[in-house]
């Protein structure tokens, strides 16, 4: 297997260099690869190999991937940040083969049609760009075959395991409020609606990341010996030369994370390995930039800065424009059973190998059965003030594809240490904002091939003008917070997870005994709500794994019954204090490299070459010139399918077959 931690001396130069095997990377490599056997492939991974790591395969354990003992996440450490309460931010991605892909909570999310439109490229719209949205998987959900694929390496279904009863209360409390559940929300077209949410997981419950995929089958099947991957070694520059700035190799060294020697050996030199015909930079939209001005490309006045010996292409979009999804996590409580949410095994009660060792069905799920594509009225977008109303009607209104905000339910207390709260079941409901406003930057300080100098890391979290993206997360939490009350699960707020509301606020949070019906409590409670419906019994639901558990049931009168809370001036004022101590990455960071004419700050053109350069492709999400209303792995994926394409024609003069086997 073409597989090492140690590069072979054989290998000094390939065809093809990958800097990054990440979500994008896996699937060039596996692509051109199988296309061409021949082809001698080299795959540079920061981290480690994931193959068969039961952390990795198994769909609950994506919390225990996070954390630094892991090793399986690279940490971007950003700058201090004022308006997020002094915070510093810290903002991870894939660290290990497979990179987000391999790490992420699986949820299979598209972008909207109106997305790739924007992105203004020729060959990149909606409609270029299905046929490799189709090709990268076996759809095994509802909607149609015009936009779903059946062939393809990435299996996309509900893992074999859900919660119905967390399913249908959801579904129905947001269908009071005006929300509809919508079969497939991921058709690009539909819209503002909740969804019984597929993930990246094959029927048996197997993740769905692209080196299982598109990677590993080849690394073992004994037929592609010229496909080969080095885990634990960082690219550090590309080698241009000096007459048209042809990439002719790279520098890499060992990640000092998996170094075992007591003590460590010096960095040393950087080993070098050339390429014949490409190099392909996919190191993320936070490593990319950092490789392109090592290598002399980027705004000369950063590079020299830096420190960086000679500046080959000034090129000032590098860095430059980064993307997030804002993101906000609050927890409730419920009277959910005790094997209806992974909470024991957040808590440390269960482990994953006692999982696995059971057999556990619950080891199948990724605890996301409920998310939605929400936008608000138009009574609650004038009521966000005179500034949000023109940004609504320049840049939503006439757009209905688009949504403001993307919602997930995740089952258990995934935001709050468990030693903090009593032991019990939770929901916790996390909103992030589709297209916002803010941007940041990411740069070099030092050009050292240890690459251990800090970098100049502007998250740009509510950085935009006129607070919009705040006045976006105010609403999704109010929102999203009624949707919940409506539930037949809700017993209160968990505080450590919400605003601190004053003393005597109308929205304080409510901590409600389980053995007690909601209408009941609330009845009880003096917040200006008026429950007048009267009880209709109790019924039993099925849990995910056939457990029974009672419910409080109650008529769609008494829902429609519920109040909306009444936030006053200083209940809005701790929402948002709440919001920048609290709002976080998604993890979707993107635009950094951006697909964009030169003069408008982009760095690579259509066919993904960086501008100044020859023989050097970008292929990752630092290309998304503009943000995506879903989560982003499936936007990744399909770049890696068209990034293949391009590179195949320039390389293999022809295309890649549209079916979407490997082989």
């Amino acid at each position: 297997m073409g597989l090492y931690k140690q590069l072979p001396d054989h290998l000094a130069e390939v065809d093809i260099i990958i800097a990054g095997g990440g979500t994008a990377g896996c699937i060039v490599a596996g692509r051109l690869a199988a296309a061409d056997p021949n082809l001698t492939i080299l795959v540079i991974e920061w981290g480690r190999d994931n193959h068969n790591d039961p952390l990795v395969v198994n769909p609950a354990f994506w919390k225990f991937l996070f954390p630094p003992a892991a090793k399986s996440s690279i940490f971007y450490m950003g700058n201090k940040a004022p308006q997020l309460a002094d915070r510093v931010p810290i903002v991870p991605a894939g660290g290990l083969l497979g990179g987000g892909s391999s790490i992420n909570v699986q949820m299979y999310t598209r972008a909207q049609r109106s997305d790739f439109d924007s992105w203004n490229t020729p060959g990149w719209s909606t409609e270029d760009l299905i046929p490799y949205l189709k090709k990268l998987e076996t759809y095994h959900g509802p909607g149609s075959p015009s936009v779903h694929g059946y062939n393809g390496p990435v299996h996309i279904s509900d893992g074999g395991f859900r919660s119905k009863i967390i399913m249908d209360d959801m579904l129905q409390a947001a269908s009071s409020l005006g929300y509809p559940e919508i079969v497939d929300l991921q058709d690009l077209d539909s819209n503002n609606g909740y969804q019984r949410w597929l993930r990246n997981n094959s029927p048996e419950g197997k993740r769905q990341d692209t080196a299982h995929t598109y990677l590993h089958p080849l690394l073992q099947d004994g037929n592609h010996p010229n496909l080969h991957v080095l885990v634990e070694h960082k690219v550090v520059r590309v080698i241009l030369d000096d007459d048209e700035n042809q990439a002719k190799g790279v520098e890499f060294i060992p990640n000092p994370d998996f170094i075992t020697e007591i003590p460590a050996p010096a960095p040393g030199i950087p080993r070098k390995v050339t390429a014949r015909k490409i190099i392909i930079l996919s190191a993320g939209a936070c490593g990319t930039p950092g490789i392109l001005e090592r290598s002399g490309v980027g705004n000369p006045e950063i590079l020299t800065k830096a420190g960086v010996e000679k500046v080959r292409v000034d090129l000032a979009g590098v860095g430059h424009d980064y993307q997030d999804h804002h993101l906000t996590v609050a927890t409730y409580k419920t009277c959910l059973g005790e094997e209806d949410t992974p909470d024991k095994l957040y808590a440390g009660v269960v482990t994953p190998e006692a999982l696995i060792e059971q057999e556990n069905p619950m080891r199948r799920w990724n605890a996301v059965d409920i998310a939605a594509k929400i936008r608000p009225t138009e009574e609650e977008v004038s009521a966000l003030g005179e500034e949000f109303e023109k940004a609504w009607e320049r840049d939503f209104k006439g757009n209905e594809n688009k949504p403001m905000m993307l919602s997930a339910v995740l089952a258990g207390l995934v935001n709050i240490p468990s030693t903090s709260v009593p032991e019990g079941r939770y929901l916790s409901i996390v909103n992030y904002t589709a297209y916002p406003y803010s941007r940041g930057y990411i740069h070099i300080t030092s050009a050292a091939e240890d690459m251990t100098a800090p970098l100049d890391f502007n998250v740009g979290f509510f950085t935009d003008e006129k607070d919009l993206d705040i006045k976006k997360l105010v609403w999704a939490y109010k929102k999203t917070r009624e949707v919940m009350r409506r539930t037949k699960l809700y017993r209160g707020e968990v505080a450590a997870g919400h605003p601190e509301f004053p003393e005597g606020s109308q929205a304080a949070c409510l901590d409600l005994p389980v053995d007690k019906s909601l209408a009941e409590h609330l009845r009880t409670q003096k917040q200006g709500l008026e429950m007048n419906g009267k009880m209709n019994g109790h019924a039993v639901h099925p849990g995910p794994n056939g457990s029974a558990n009672t419910v409080t049931e109650r008529s769609q009168e008494e829902i429609i019954q519920i109040q909306n809370l009444v936030y006053s001036k200083e209940d809005d004022e701790a929402i948002e204090e709440w919001l920048r101590k609290t709002v976080a990455t998604t993890w979707h960071s993107l635009g950094t490299c951006k697909m964009a004419p030169r003069e408008k700050k982009g760095v690579v053109d259509d066919k993904l070459n960086v501008y100044g350069t020859r023989g050097l492709k970008i292929v990752d999400l630092s290309i998304v010139p503009e943000n995506v209303g879903g989560n982003t792995c499936n936007t990744a994926m399909m770049i890696g399918e068209r990034g293949a394409d391009i590179i195949a024609k320039e390389v293999l003069g022809r295309e890649l077959s549209f079916k979407g086997e490997l082989v």
